[in-house]
């Protein structure tokens, strides 16, 4: 009897107990010791490091730019700058561009070519929109004498509201990149896992987007009330 339970039971465990979810866990090889983590898990965590670094660093803007906000130097501040209805169209492009990825993102779990690349070139299209609205904010400040030299604020309102532009330039042309690359090279593996990291990418730019719009912009143009 017990000659052949032995076998039966080690047979449970190795033949069935990855199949059943009761056995999940309990197999005879730890989970640290089944060898290293797949290339897309690997990768996205990388890229998850490297977001909240990024994180970090508008932290730091963030944390400037509260300290200075205040710091006019007998110029302009926030309330007499900051145009809601323009910024407003700003927040507007850049949100749709992000439903814009995520529709694309579908479009790549599809595998439709023709529509990935349609969603992403409305995502590119709305977010050169937002840029250049930023871009004429930027020199109609400057325009009306309010540039980054003006005084504290103002040099902590371009950095941080500069910066987030910056990235989204950067992110405009990694884009374009993986447009290319689709086109050419279809969905591969690799592509298929630099798209997921755009995305991750583009979408925390939105979050980012959302805080400044309300911390330096709605916050700044209420002060006067």
């Amino acid at each position: 009897m017990s000659a052949h339970a032995a076998p039966r039971r080690g047979g449970h465990g190795h033949g069935h107990g990855g199949g059943d979810p009761n056995h999940l866990g309990h197999g005879d090889t730890p989970i640290s010791e089944q060898g290293p983590a797949s290339k897309r898990i690997v990768v996205a965590y990388g890229f998850w490091i490297f977001l909240l670094s990024d994180f970090i660093m508008f932290s730091g803007f963030f944390a400037a730019y509260a300290v200075l906000v205040g710091e006019t130097a007998g110029g302009p501040g926030g309330r007499d700058l900051f145009e809601l209805p323009l910024v407003a169209g700003e927040t507007a492009l850049l949100l749709l561009s992000s439903f814009a990825c995520g529709m694309a993102g579908i479009a790549m779990h599809a595998r439709s070519t023709k529509w990935f690349q349609v969603a992403m070139a409305a995502t590119a299209l709305l977010g050169a929109g937002f840029l250049a609205l930023e871009l004429y904010e930027f020199l109609h400040l400057i325009g009306e004498g309010a540039g980054p030299g003006r005084s504290a604020f103002l040099s902590a309102f371009f950095a941080l509201v500069g910066c987030h532009g910056v990235h989204v330039a950067l992110g405009l042309a990694w884009l374009t990149t993986m447009m290319a690359q689709v086109w050419t090279k279809g969905f591969r593996e690799d592509i298929d896992r630099r798209i997921a990291c755009f995305m991750l990418f583009w979408h925390a730019l939105d979050i980012i987007w959302v805080a400044l719009f309300t911390v330096v912009y709605l916050l700044g143009a209420g002060a006067a009330a």
